[in-house]
């Protein structure tokens, strides 16, 4: 070959600066080289798609009999993987601007990136375009054969080892399009098996057919971009367990599109079960982000909200600016926008779902409802909304049945201002205790919620819809007085009994009270108004902090039979009424949750059953 026929050309300065920065620092999967000429060949194949509508003259395209496909082969004692397209390819002059020089490689936007950002890394690199470096991580050398789409291109080949410049030179008999050969510097990506994991992984989606070694790898259909219309029930369960990696078949198929504010294609799923209920620890996040289809990242962290970890699916936004090796994105303030629509989407999705099949939605509550309640702690941007999903048992309900707080606003008394609620082991103890009755008699519905962590979401929910969440174990709620059966205690009675009552108890509580509460029991122990109740200070306790100070206010019954007996016992026997008046105390805050001594407890029946044997 003459020297005429060979082109040898540097490559300019900020081209051999983004290869240093490529080969050297950029990357942090090889692999990835694989997955960008994956997506190159698949926009010169659009670009052709885009030509074929528009240039329909005979003899204006060249071999336009040729399927638009991308093939790739690898020969593991050659070290070569070969990845092949018959898109639009390119000319001379085209191979100089898109291979050797900024004019559309993109390097000068990203070098003056890194620059003022002051920065060296991913974080700084948007879409520049410049994917084809990345094969040189990996190769000694790469050639690229082509022919343009026009009828009189020339039969090109261009070369370079990556290192200060490269050569073009005419090469007959080529096919339309472009045909990459990476030699490789070891035979890793030389191997077939490698390769199709690395195909099946990222490239999975790509709207052209992907062979490899003539076998086509992209089987699956991009499901997310096809009209809803299109698509059975079978295709959306086969594309879960195929995305999910799962056996079983999707609760619930959220499918949108959204042009603004951003352009969004969405398909996300529900599992048929929640795998952490049976004590897998937290699961990666199972929705994966591509742009244009091809992947981005398989568990993109800070996309959605962590208590969204149990969807599967896919969403592909064209609006992405998108770093070197797409793992990460360069606009994070896009990034959370995009995750706030998809959330916000998914909540009104469960909302309709809920209304639509109350008994459907109860299941997955079942299953899924700690990631609800995690949501309600953890973003108070949607804690309404979530904390409307919220599903739990009350005075209102029959058996099992469940309710929401939307429908407890609905049923409550015209004038009533708060939403009164009970956190205990079950339903019955928590209609057993003392803290239910003063509701119950007056008709005031009381919502059970029996999960150890419910405590602490309504604490931090504490009102909903303009309606305040109130414990009803806390002291200072007015109720308005029922009439009660029998004669209690005349008002000098009762505040003699008071004044005796937190003189004898010492430091057990914090102040006894007279109060109209309570029903059938004698005492009751209430919290002040912002303390931790049992079940908070329980959950403290098990993550290692400190429990602050939290004694009761007992309120007495003036109308209980036991309360009355009480008063005539101190006037008979002072000592006896000390013992009896201790264990109605600690009686009443073991019912609470708050005795830290239950054995103390056991002591002093003991001898209150003592004395009165004496007696």
């Amino acid at each position: 070959m003459s020297a005429a026929q060979l082109e040898k050309q540097e490559f300019q300065a900020e081209v051999r600066q983004i290869l240093d920065i490529v080969i050297h620092s950029l990357y942090t999967d090889k692999e990835i080289f694989i997955r960008e000429l994956i997506s190159n060949a698949s926009d010169a194949l659009e670009k052709m798609r885009l030509v074929q509508l528009t240039e329909t003259a005979d003899g204006k395209i060249f071999e336009a009999d040729r399927e638009l496909e991308i093939n790739i082969s690898t020969d593991e004692t050659a070290k070569t993987i070969t990845i092949s397209d018959h898109g639009i390819g390119m000319t001379r002059e085209e191979l100089k601007e898109n291979l050797g020089t900024i004019a559309h490689s993109g390097t000068k936007a990203f070098l003056e990136a890194m620059k003022e950002s002051g920065k060296e890394g991913a974080d700084v690199i948007g879409q520049f375009g410049v994917g084809f470096y990345s094969s040189f991580m990996v190769a000694e050398r790469v050639e690229v054969y082509t022919h343009s789409w026009r009828e009189d291109g020339e039969h090109l080949k261009w070369e370079s080892d990556g290192d200060g410049g490269y050569s073009i030179e005419e090469a007959p008999g080529q096919h339309r399009g472009c045909r990459i050969v990476v030699h490789l510097k070891d035979e890793e990506f030389a191997q077939a098996g490698r390769v199709r994991g690395i195909i099946e992984r990222y490239s999975n989606f790509v709207a052209f057919p992907v062979n490899l070694n003539g076998e086509r790898i992209n089987t699956m259909e991009a499901l997310w971009l096809k009209p809803k219309a299109e698509i059975s029930e079978e295709d959306y369960k086969g594309f879960y367990q195929f995305i999910g990696h799962a056996g079983d078949d999707p609760r619930y198929t959220m499918h949108f599109s959204a042009d603004a504010p951003l352009a969004i294609n969405a398909l996300v799923f529900v599992p048929g079960e929640n795998m952490e209920r049976f004590g897998m620890g937290p699961q990666p996040a199972g929705v994966a982000l591509y742009c244009h289809k091809v992947l981005i990242d398989q568990h993109p962290e800070g996309l959605l909200p962590e208590w969204l970890r149990f969807l599967k699916g896919v969403i592909d936004s064209e609006d992405l600016p998108l770093n070197i090796s797409r793992e990460s994105m360069q606009d994070s303030a896009l990034v959370r926008k995009l995750g706030a629509v998809i959330t916000k989407r998914f909540l009104k999705h469960l909302e309709k779902q809920a209304k639509e099949d109350p008994a459907a939605y109860r299941e997955f509550f079942s299953r899924f409802g700690r990631f609800i309640r995690e949501g309600v702690v953890s973003s108070p941007e949607y804690q309404e909304s979530l904390a409307g999903l919220l599903r739990f048992q009350s005075s209102m309900t029959d058996g099992e049945e469940l309710t929401s707080l939307d429908e407890y606003v609905d049923r409550a008394k015209e004038e009533q201002e708060e939403i009164y609620y009970l956190v205990g082991p079950s339903r019955e103890a928590l209609e057993k205790g003392p803290h239910f009755e003063a509701f119950h008699a007056r008709g005031l519905e009381v919502a059970f919620f029996t999960e150890a962590v419910d405590d602490y979401v309504l604490e931090v929910l504490r009102e909903y819809k303009g309606k305040k969440l109130v414990s009803a174990d806390r002291a200072g709620i007015e109720l308005e007085d029922v009439p009660a059966d029998g004669e209690g205690l005349s008002e000098e009675e009762t505040g003699e009994l008071v004044q005796w009552l937190n003189k004898s108890l010492g430091d057990r509580v914090e102040k006894v009270e007279a109060g109209k509460r309570l029903v059938n029991h004698p005492v009751a122990a209430l919290l002040p108004e912002n303390a931790p109740n049992a079940q908070m200070r329980a959950m403290m306790a098990a993550m290692g902090q400190e429990l602050p100070e939290a004694k009761a206010i007992l309120e007495i019954n003036p109308r209980h039979a036991l309360v009355v007996q009480l008063e005539a016992l101190r006037k008979s026997d002072s000592d006896l009424a000390g013992k009896l008046a201790r264990q109605l105390t600690d009686n009443a805050l073991l019912a609470a949750g708050l005795d830290k001594d239950p054995a103390a407890a056991a002591s002093g029946m003991n001898e209150l059953l003592e004395a009165l044997l004496k007696r």
